[in-house]
């Protein structure tokens, strides 16, 4: 293995614990929409209330067991085990609740929307496995 290919894995290896998310998810846990359903037609602003079982919410930079933040997807594809590694990014389609929120308002425009829902741990990480709703679609009216 020449020199470049020894610091190109040692330098994957390090980076790796940034994406995979280290946290474990506790088997069984699950994040719902609360208050909305797929094929919901709705009004703007929609209210999304966040639910969450077998696992806490925690403030983003808080390392609890069985805990985590809510991050949720608008007019994405749906979140899998096999995205994960990526990471969450954070823009107007992957909207961070690193404070604990578990509900939000938003001002969506008349038509189709998808939402889903992706729980983080302290560094914005999914867990292993990664804890996802449904991806529902809204229309606004």
């Amino acid at each position: 293995m020449n020199m470049f290919a020894r610091i190109g894995a040692v330098a994957l290896c390090l980076a790796a614990p940034a994406f995979a998310g280290d946290a474990q998810a506790p088997e069984g846990a699950e994040l719902y929409f609360v208050n909305l359903e797929d094929g919901a037609r709705v009004s703007s602003p929609v209210t999304v209330i966040f639910g969450l079982k077998g696992m806490g919410v925690a403030p983003a930079g808080t390392e609890a067991e069985g805990a985590g933040h809510h991050h949720l997807f608008i007019d994405r594809s749906a979140y899998s085990a096999d995205k994960a590694a990526a990471g969450i990014p954070k823009d107007a389609y992957h909207r961070h609740f690193g404070a604990g929120e578990t509900q939000v308002e938003l001002m969506l425009s008349p038509g189709e929307h998808s939402l889903q829902l992706v729980l983080g741990d302290a560094n914005h990480a999914p867990h292993d496995p990664p804890v996802a709703s449904d991806r529902i679609v809204i229309t606004v009216e």
